[in-house]
């Protein structure tokens, strides 16, 4: 885990926006691209698009592409006139952004990946010596959510659980680091994720429900103090041995991580029992846009690469699973013992956002 360098783009952060990963520029195919398209996508899928081999393969169909990376919840805030296409982390942001912007039809899902939790061994071992975690010989880790959440709800601190003693770094309150759900993809789906499995297996739907679990969702984030607003934020501390042993992240990004590692003896993947698929949704906002959208999704070569980066193409899973062979120790080849939450509505997501982050309620909120 200590030999994590340059695995990550050096994109510059501002306002929730960052500079342009220009993907063709300094390739010796992008001669043969005729159209620009301008994008903003969510960070997780930056290096993706800047893969001198993905610039090839949309070079060879006529285009170059233009990247910038936001928030996912944040790209409504944004003014995407001139951009040809945006391609936020998931289905409710997506949807949101067609609303806005009068995007007819079907919205192309390339690919998707779902959310679990990366920790360093140590870690992991003390969660399944309490009952929180299970692990198995070489195969990823499963988080049991039931769990977990009740000893968030409980304030469990690291000094309380068997085993942690021995390891001096484990201290303070347990807790899984996630971004921004105001802004964050990956940190509204854990809110989802959650809600789901406080309620009792049932989605939140009304002002009601999302009164219930909200005493919860604000300890899992109040507990995190300033929140970062990409993924590749939080990852890039977790790979640096900064910041906290448990860090929720795409699947796909420990798949990067794995390939440019010699050795992760210290990395471990915990697949939540109950998590959400991150439906990586575009949104065309012109001809142009579509275009690439489609061959994102139907392009054996771009859908190869898409493997190769650790994203599941939708319709195959025959695809994924030939490709985490010899990763089986970290990565699911299917996910058929992974119960899928399902995902609020839009409106209802962004209000538990808002009490997790301690926004809004009720007294009778604040007294659980």
């Amino acid at each position: 885990m200590r030999r994590i360098l340059g695995i990550f783009l050096a994109v510059l952060l501002i306002g929730g926006v960052a500079a342009a990963v220009v993907a063709g520029r300094d390739s010796g195919e992008a001669g043969t691209a005729t159209k620009t398209v301008r994008m903003v996508i969510g960070s997780e899928k930056a290096e993706f698009f800047a893969d001198p081999d993905v610039v090839g393969a949309l070079a060879a169909e006529g285009y170059t592409v233009e990247a910038e990376t936001s928030g996912s919840w944040a790209m409504d805030s944004l003014d995407l006139e001139g951009y040809d296409l945006a391609f936020p982390s998931s289905r409710a942001p997506a949807a949101e952004l067609a609303g806005k912007y009068g995007v007819r039809g079907t919205l192309p899902r390339p690919f998707y990946s779902p959310l679990v939790v990366v920790s360093r061994r140590a870690a992991a071992e003390v969660l399944a010596r309490n009952g929180l975690a299970a692990l198995g010989k070489e195969k990823p880790g499963t988080l049991k959510m039931d769990a977990y959440l009740d000893a968030a709800g409980r304030d469990r601190t690291w000094q309380q659980l068997e085993g942690a003693e021995r390891h001096g770094e484990l201290t303070g309150t347990l807790y899984i680091s996630s971004t921004d759900p105001e802004s964050s993809n990956s940190g509204a789906l854990y809110l989802a994720a959650a809600s789901y499995v406080a309620g009792g297996g049932k989605v939140v739907a009304n002002d009601a429900e999302t009164g219930r679990v909200a005493p919860l969702l604000r300890k899992l984030v109040r507990v995190q103090g300033a929140q970062q607003s990409s993924t590749d934020a939080v990852f890039r501390d977790f790979v640096s041995g900064a910041g906290n042993p448990l860090v929720l992240v795409y699947e796909s990004q420990v798949a990067t991580l794995l390939d440019e590692l010699q050795t992760a003896d210290d990395l471990v993947v915990l697949y939540p029992d109950t998590t959400v698929n991150s439906d990586h949704t575009a949104v065309p906002l012109t001809e142009n846009g579509r275009a690439v959208a489609e061959l994102l999704s139907n392009d054996r070569t771009l859908r190869k690469l898409a493997v190769r980066h650790g994203f599941r193409p939708q319709g195959d899973t025959a695809e994924f699973a030939a490709a985490a062979v010899g990763r089986t120790a970290y990565l699911k080849p299917r996910l058929t013992d992974v119960h899928q939450a399902p995902v609020p509505t839009s409106a209802v997501l962004r209000e538990l956002a808002r009490r997790a982050r301690g926004q809004g309620g009720t007294a009778t909120d604040e007294q659980h």
